[in-house]
């Protein structure tokens, strides 16, 4: 490459080109444009046809306005749209496409087609544009709208399609613009037809609720909450409607969250903080579900900040946070969206004894009356003896902690092997108590241990999983079918024979629906729908690090130990025992499969040293 230091107007089909990476990444770009443009003419139906994630065609019919032949040829040009007149239009943006870049952009990068025709005219007209040279003007018969065909996407810019990814990957993320916008706008039909197939016919004239069903299923619908502003209000122009999980702590496997300010799909970090704030602490760690629209007076918004309009800047953004904060916060406090705080990798609690200053052995961690009675030993008159609880066990050569009273836990990296070497830790346990909220209080010869059962039992179930040569399935006496989540089938998709690996028996039985026939031995009992959707955010979670099949047994193994793992079990004091041993034949059991502890370790010098003894 030369460089002679002198200024030069580029040619213009290189400035095409260069002009055309800020509009057009991928094929789900080209769709995104697409779609909004025939939003803003107005249709009330569009059709998408994409073949091959988007590399060979992606084509929008709508039922809008039209155009003329001089519209549908200035349309082609840059800087040239119908959004707006003069620069004090910027401040006032109620459309989703105004820049007048979208179509010259994809028309540059493309074999392009353009066929329109507004409803009072007699005829059509039909562009075609190969790589930004226009080389067909034509009238045409043409029903009213605008049908817009991109082929060959990045076909005069190799290097660009040769870092598309994977087909499978492209139609993620097609699948995921025509959510955001099937979810906008609900109101409007909307079909998607993929490689041949039709994937999605939405009627229009929905409303949210039924389009947030048609999307996502029956299941996922019901676990929302309806969320508005306040009845009082707070003096501000932000109204807010939409939806958020409920707060159980059952439902907490989504990852999406969709936000739209003025009907445009986007977000600001203002967003993230109210919903994160008006949460429980374990609500918001866990990312609920949510679907909100923000409305505001346009001159309030900045909607030309990110090149691709993803993110705005608002005027005053205490207004909308605090609308956001109360809006949310109302919705999960009203009677039919009871609250729930509770650690999400913390066991269920037991419900205190009715009369706590009664003393009472209990002989089972569970109890026959209404009001369970909790493993503990209460403080009595005269004092009972630690050793009454459980006799003392030996241990099973527990490996050593890394440091006195810290959570014995690393986050190995993923898909790497777990393996340590056992080394002699303690010659003896005793099970003192359960707690409150479930942890298991173990006395060793080093010193006291806090053990979380739930964690616990996954590691044993993860471990299990992996060391067996062969699946064992366990039939179900009727077939369950689940349906996911668009995002969530196209991951499940992918993960097919690593599931089938593992026991289960599914197969696509539908649009997004799931048919399962048998699941992992372990799995038996567990609810299908928590179960595929806890495997399908952990793959979510996990992305594509690695290849092999190794990382993603491990990752199947990890998100089914996970479900097993919040199963209700009740233990029992021998189960208790029996939990501690199994533990202790692991080769990690400090640490759950997701890298959290599954006990803390608190020395005798370090008990000692704190009480200054």
């Amino acid at each position: 490459m030369q460089r002679d230091g002198h200024i030069r107007l580029l040619p213009l089909h290189v400035a095409n080109k260069i002009a055309a990476g800020e509009v057009v990444e991928r094929p789900a770009s080209v769709l995104k444009e697409l779609l909004e443009n025939a939003l803003d003419a107005g249709a009330t139906r569009i059709d998408i046809t994409v073949v091959a994630g988007g590399r060979n065609l992606v084509s929008v019919r709508d039922n809008g306005c039209g155009m003329t032949r001089d519209d549908a040829l200035l349309s082609l040009e840059r800087q040239a749209t119908s959004k707006i007149r003069d620069v004090d239009d910027i401040e006032h943006i109620d459309t989703l496409g105004f820049r007048g870049e979208a179509i010259p952009s994809i028309a540059a990068v493309s074999r392009f087609t353009l066929v329109t025709r507004r409803a009072d005219d007699e005829s059509g007209t039909r562009l075609v544009v190969n790589a930004g040279t226009l080389a067909e003007v034509a009238d045409c018969g043409a029903p009213p709208g605008t049908c817009v065909e991109v082929r060959d996407l990045f076909c005069n810019v190799p290097a660009r399609r040769k870092f598309l990814r994977a087909f499978a990957t492209e139609e993620g993320h097609i699948r995921s613009v025509f959510t955001v916008h099937a979810l906008a706008h609900p109101d409007i039909g909307f079909s998607l037809t993929l490689d041949g197939r039709e994937t999605y016919r939405f009627a229009p004239g929905a409303t949210l609720e039924e389009r947030i069903r048609d999307l996502f299923g029956a299941p996922f619908a019901e676990s929302l909450v309806p969320v508005a502003n306040p009845p009082d209000g707070n003096g501000s122009s932000v109204s807010i409607h939409g939806y958020i999980e409920r707060p159980d702590a059952s439902a907490l496997l989504r990852h999406d969250q969709f936000t739209f300010v003025n009907g445009r799909p986007s977000t600001a970090p203002v967003i993230s903080y109210a919903i994160r704030e008006a949460c429980p602490r374990a609500r918001a760690e866990a990312r609920p579900a949510t679907i909100l629209f923000i409305d505001l007076p346009p001159e309030q918004v900045d909607v030309n900040v990110h090149p691709a309009k993803r993110e705005v800047r608002f005027r005053r953004p205490a207004d909308v946070r605090e609308a956001l904060i109360s809006a949310i916060s109302t919705a999960l406090t009203t009677p039919n969206a009871p609250q729930d705080s509770t650690d999400l990798d913390a066991p269920t609690a037991p419900q205190a004894p009715s009369d706590p200053t009664a003393p009472q052995v209990p002989t089972d961690l569970k109890s026959p009356a209404p009001t369970p009675t909790p493993f503990t030993i209460p403080f009595a008159t005269p004092p009972l003896p630690i050793q009454q609880s459980l006799p003392r066990q030996p241990s099973q050569s527990l490996p050593s902690p890394q440091a006195d009273s810290q959570p014995l836990a690393s986050n190995p990296p993923e898909g790497a092997a777990l393996q340590s070497t056992p080394t002699p830790l303690w010659r003896w346990f005793t099970i003192l108590a359960e707690t409150a909220t479930g942890y298991l209080l173990l006395e060793t010869d080093r010193g006291i241990v806090t053990l979380n059962p739930r964690a616990a039992r996954e590691r044993i179930a993860f471990e299990r999983l992996l060391a067996r040569r062969t699946a064992i399935s366990q039939p179900l006496l009727l077939p369950e079918t689940v349906h996911l989540p668009p995002s969530d089938s196209a991951r499940i998709r992918t993960f097919l024979a690593e599931l089938e690996a593992m026991g289960f028996a599914i197969e696509e039985f539908g649009r997004d629906v799931w048919k399962l026939d048998a699941v992992p031995d372990l799995a038996a009992g567990l609810a299908a729908q928590d179960l595929l959707a806890t495997i399908a955010a952990d793959i979510a979670e996990a992305g594509a690090k690695r290849g092999g099949t190794r990382w993603r047994d491990e990752l199947v193994a990890r998100s089914l130990a996970r479900s097993y793992a919040g199963a209700n079990v009740k233990l029992t004091r021998e189960g208790a025992s029996k939990l501690v041993e199994e533990l202790a034949a692991t080769s990690q059991p400090y640490i759950c499969p997701r890298g959290k502890p599954i006990m803390i370790f608190t020395a005798n010098s370090e008990l000692s040293r704190k009480f200054d003894n």
